[in-house]
């Protein structure tokens, strides 16, 4: 079995090795998954301008605008990579204006709970659609790219987890007992 590490320093050293040669044009499926995460991405900005629309929670606050600059900072990085590559930009949602938070219906507003766990299908959507990207890539310019992608979402991940697992939010399935197992 081949160590996580070793395999990561191949890659570095073979992008070192290939830095003046000329890259090979991306293939249909690394085109779609940019074209697709970027839209995802875009739609999780703007879930995360509702979320800071809605919540009065400094923490919740704090987490959202952690999540809008990575979110930001990826469709930026990606946004670039994507235009030197000719892949056309996907037409995206508006930004949200701000407003505020007492102005917003009861019925219509957010809970920090709805919040947060909207927060995490997002991450999820994404994490499966990075790990896709690393998946489906030839190049490894675009690898280390998506690499990266993943482990900032991952990194993320954690402490969205900590912070729902604190307030009790964390929707946990019913636990599993096989058939037969002892009872302690």
């Amino acid at each position: 079995m081949s160590n996580p590490f070793e395999a990561l320093w191949h890659i570095v050293n073979k992008e070192v090795d290939n830095a003046n040669e000329q890259k090979s044009p991306l293939h249909i499926g690394e085109a779609m998954d940019c074209w697709t995460y970027f839209t995802s991405l875009a739609e999780f900005i703007r879930f995360e301008e509702a979320g800071l629309n809605t919540s009065t929670d400094d923490e919740v606050v704090e987490m959202l605008n952690d999540a809008l600059r990575m979110c930001e900072n990826q469709a930026q990085k990606l946004s670039s990579f994507m235009k030197k590559e000719g892949i056309p930009l996907p037409e995206t949602s508006p930004p949200k204006p701000k407003s505020e938070s007492n102005a917003i219906p009861l019925g219509v507003k957010l809970s920090d709970e709805e919040i947060t766990n909207g927060i995490t299908l997002k991450l999820t959507a994404c994490l499966m659609m990075s790990a896709k990207g690393e998946v489906d890539a030839i190049r490894t310019d675009l690898g280390v790219m998506w690499y990266k992608f993943h482990t900032e979402m991952l990194t993320f991940g954690v402490t969205l987890k900590a912070l729902m697992i604190k307030r009790g939010w964390l929707k946990i399935p019913p636990y599993y007992y096989p058939p037969g197992q002892p009872s302690n």
